[in-house]
């Protein structure tokens, strides 16, 4: 039965009675395309350049994880590509001349990761699931075939070598009242093997992003590269995980010079687990002789990211102030490893810090942080403080210290990742590698162009508009107004492989992103001012953002606008649905939250909900009233469309089936597009497609004049 005609919302107002494409173009259009795509029918990449589409988008070569060899000659790194049959992305190592450059291919399994040079230059080690299930392989630098390191019955998530290169750090998965691999291993043997279901929790964290638990934590144990002995946990006996979950990696632990411990952070809390961000460092012996000792216990906020200076004097790690904030700013602190002593580098730097990297001699520390709508690449002076931009547009991840060098990973609006070198003063960079040179070539993309205007309170507001392609003189073009996540994020200037600015662009959309208040890049208090104001300056800085583009933009039609957001994005829709609800054409909301009561008592991570609206709903409940997109469901009009993932544990999927039971209730024309095996992202490359297909039909549908054909 094809859906009822929908009427065609014009700011508010019913103009005209627009019936939506047939089913067969709306529906089936996108689950054919994706399973064309499972079977390798993706665009040819020759002839003349066509616009982005997702299809171009879920095909680039994605770049991480570098590593360089100890004389900083070579750069091995992890390249994932599509692998259109199976539905997933393959992994392989690459390797590139950190002066020449000239890539190759270093495996070929598909299944190898995170890659680490052995202190002597004559092994990479990484991580594979070749034998089954991830463990630890080698591969010698000179080629030949992998061998694995580690046959633990468990499987590895993530691993570090000692300084020396004779033992291995590894995470495993285990119960922590176990005092050897096998006891975990038969207790999920019997598991399996029981017939009933039911599971007993005393504490919270019964789910957490995407998985139930089932009792076991991510673990610490150190072992020989050989293969002697048992492997040890550093943890024993500790409820809490290294690394974190969900998303914690390797940059949370390291081996201390001597290779005679282990420096790893984390939150050590009993049942205050979920509502605390107490993360601190731990000292533990790798030999088990010692409980692990706790390094900051003075500091009651979060504690990350150890790394030591390249003479083992020093400990840099990054450090919080706020209990509860998962966004406060990330200070610098250098603690010196006889002492203790701690001291603040640059203190006064309003930036929070993201990924570290010492200098050589140990006088500079480079690290990565946002910065005015990029991801920028500093250079920190260890004795003054004194800091310096060595990179200052695009997206930089990853920096890795190469002799005289540093090299990273660096991504924009107009490009996916590719990998860069440039000399300490910022000057001489060079690019490494040209994966997507190809692909790039073949398509067309939109211009972007950054802004700012006077936002909420007359501060100054930053955002990106991505040009659409063909845009053509005295042409008007319909805007996609894309809201960002978080709250405390930023669009920026990425290549984004959830949220790409260029698929909208490709589509003939103009593409505007404001990063409102709450945005991070912008000094700390710019990020915290959107505490117990969700509703507030962020709505105000985009209705003044789009009002800011159309007047700087003639070529944009402010009358063919939609808004889409995802997580805090799809909040905002949400509450622009009911308090802007004459100004867009459509809405997309995906995993947003409709009811910020009940979302308090669905969500898992209680410590955010407790910080943005200060306090639990009972203490609190003033902050969840105060801008709750559920009061203003009587306001709705405009057409939306509702996404939602079945694992998402964060936002829990009961909250965009009741945005669209609303809509539906409200006779308002709407869709609900459901993924029950995707969590708060759409990770698949047939379930990205089809989202993407599904909201560019949206935008379509609402948008876009009628052609005889549809």
């Amino acid at each position: 039965m094809a859906p009822a005609a929908f009427p065609l919302v014009r700011r508010g107002k019913l103009s005209q009675t627009l019936a939506p494409p047939p089913r067969k173009a709306t529906v089936l259009r996108p689950l054919l395309l994706g399973t064309l795509v499972l079977l390798g029918a993706l665009p040819a990449f020759a002839g003349v350049p066509h616009p982005f589409t997702v299809e171009d988008l879920v095909a680039f070569d994605r770049i991480s994880e570098p590593a360089v060899s100890p004389d900083g000659k070579q750069v091995a790194f992890t390249v994932s590509s599509l692998d259109l049959e199976g539905n997933r992305r393959r992994t392989d190592l690459w390797m590139a001349d950190v002066q020449k450059g000239a890539a190759r291919r270093f495996t070929a399994h598909g299944s190898a990761q995170a890659p680490a040079f052995s202190p002597d230059g004559r092994w990479v080690y990484f991580l594979s699931a070749r034998s089954g299930t991830p463990q630890v392989w080698r591969i010698a630098v000179d080629g030949g075939e992998a061998e694995p390191v580690t046959k633990l019955p468990l499987e590895v998530s993530s691993f570090r070598l000692s300084p020396d290169g004779t033992r291995l750090a590894v995470s495993l998965e285990v119960f922590p009242e176990c005092r050897e691999l096998g006891c975990t291993q038969k207790r999920l043997e019997a598991a399996a093997a029981r017939k009933s279901t039911g599971q007993l929790y005393d504490n919270l964290f019964i789910r957490h992003w995407d998985t139930f638990s089932d009792g076991r934590r991510s673990h610490l144990f150190v072992l020989a590269v050989s293969g002697a002995g048992a492997p040890v946990d550093v943890m024993a006996g500790m409820q809490a995980d290294c690394p974190s979950k969900p998303d914690g990696g390797r940059d949370e632990y390291t081996f201390t010079p001597d290779g005679r411990s282990l420096v790893f952070s984390a939150r050590n809390v009993g049942r205050e687990e979920a509502w605390s961000t107490n993360f601190d460092l731990f000292l533990a012996p790798v030999d088990g002789s010692a409980s692990a000792k706790d390094l900051t216990s003075a500091n009651p906020a979060w504690d990350k990211g150890p790394v030591f200076s390249p003479d083992g004097r020093t400990l840099l790690y990054r450090a919080m102030a706020r209990p509860g904030y998962e966004s406060d700013r990330w200070q610098l602190f250098l603690r010196d490893w006889a002492s203790g002593a701690t001291r603040a580098l640059a203190p006064d730097w309003d930036r929070s810090a993201q990924e570290t990297v010492f200098s050589p001699d140990g006088r500079t520390v480079f690290a990565t942080a946002d910065n005015l709508g990029n991801r920028a690449l500093f250079a920190i002076d260890v004795a003054s403080g004194k800091t310096r931009t060595l990179v200052d547009t695009g997206h930089v991840t990853s920096p890795v210290m190469a002799v005289g060098q540093v090299v990273f990973s660096l991504d924009s609006l107009a490009s996916p990742a590719e990998l860069f070198r440039v000399k300490p003063d910022g000057s001489g960079r060079v690019v490494l590698t040209a994966l997507n040179a190809e692909r790039l070539s073949t398509v067309q993309l939109g211009a972007p162009e950054a802004f700012t205007f006077p936002g909420a309170g007359g501060d100054t507001v930053h955002a990106w508009l991505v040009k659409p392609v063909g845009l053509q003189a005295g042409h008007k073009v319909p805007v996609a107004f894309l809201i960002h996540g978080g709250p405390q994020g930023s669009f920026s200037n990425s290549f984004h492989y959830r949220w790409n600015a260029q698929v909208y662009a490709g589509a003939g959309y103009a593409a505007l992103m404001v990063d409102f208040h709450g945005s991070t890049g912008y000094g700390q208090a710019f990020t915290d001012a959107i505490r117990d104001d969700w509703g507030g300056k962020p709505f105000v800085d985009l209705q003044k953002g789009l009002e800011a583009a159309l007047a700087k933009y003639p070529f944009l039609d402010g009358d063919r606008a939609c808004a889409l957001g995802a997580s805090y994005g799809g909040y905002m829709v949400n509450w622009i649905a009911g308090n802007w609800p004459d100004r867009f054409r459509c809405l997309v909301t995906h995993d947003g939250n409709l009811d910020e009561r009940m979302a308090y008592f669905n969500t898992e991570e209680l410590w955010f909900p407790e910080w943005e609206h200060r306090g639990t709903p009972w203490a609190s409940p003033e902050g969840y009233a105060r801008h709750n997109p559920v009061d203003f469901v009587k306001n709705w009009k405009t057409p939306m469309l509702v996404i939602h993932g079945g694992k998402d544990y964060r936002i829990v999927d009961s909250q965009g089936m009741g945005t669209f039971t609303a809509l539906q209730r409200l006779n308002i024309p709407s869709r609900f597009l459901y993924f029950p095996d995707e969590n708060h992202f759409v990770l698949k490359p047939a379930n990205s497609i089809l989202w993407h297909h599904t909201v560019v039909d949206w935008l379509n549908l609402w948008t876009k004049p009628r052609t005889a054909q549809q």
